[in-house]
């Protein structure tokens, strides 16, 4: 179905990197530490006072989540296929050659046993790359959409403005995350968390 976007906006280039969330808020939550993977492990409570205290630092700075329909907006960047890359051919849970030079997930995101605290990878079923340990990234490592956005898709999950089902008990995110089946990879697809 089509809906309209009624204001302008703009997102960061990437997701919002461990060095800078730790900036503003002297914390990081993060399970695989690295100042320049993006931020993870965080509530939508926690992620909305670091939207709250970034703003207090510039005043008229309104900063806050993309709707949904921001998010798949950007995501796509004037596309209509399953990513900004292309519709994609699925050959195993975690096996989608097309996401290599755009997403960090399951089938792609070994990162050897260099980060202290990988997740074991070994029974993930289906990966296009054998690795031992997977985690998160440094951002901006991808192929970026053609509006410059990077990790639209995999790497983490992202937070969106609206609560999933017309309630605030649950909020949508998108996009996919590391350890993402290949699936789940695609600009319509969404979750949501209690």
């Amino acid at each position: 179905h089509e809906e309209q976007i009624e204001r302008g906006f703009w997102l960061g280039a990437t997701p919002v990197t461990q060095a800078f969330f730790e900036s503003i808020m002297a914390t990081n939550p993060s399970r695989f530490s690295s100042p320049e993977r993006p931020v993870e492990s965080l509530s939508w409570n926690d992620a909305m006072i670091f939207i709250e205290r970034t703003n207090a630092l510039v005043r008229g700075l309104d900063l806050r989540f993309p709707t949904e329909i921001e998010w798949e907006y950007a995501c796509r960047a004037g596309t209509t296929t399953a990513t900004y890359a292309g519709d994609l051919e699925i050959l195993g849970e975690r096996d989608a050659p097309r996401l290599d030079a755009i997403a960090w997930y399951g089938g792609n995101s070994g990162v050897g046993w260099d980060l202290e605290r990988g997740t074991d990878s070994r029974g993930w079923l289906g990966k296009q790359f054998q690795h031992e340990r997977a985690g998160t990234r440094s951002v901006g490592l991808k192929k970026a959409n053609a509006w410059g956005l990077q990790d639209m898709l995999g790497n983490v999950w992202e937070w969106c403005e609206n609560p999933a089902k017309g309630g605030k008990a649950s909020r949508v995110f998108r996009g996919g995350s590391w350890n993402g089946l290949a699936r789940f990879l695609r600009a319509a697809c969404r979750n949501w968390h209690s």
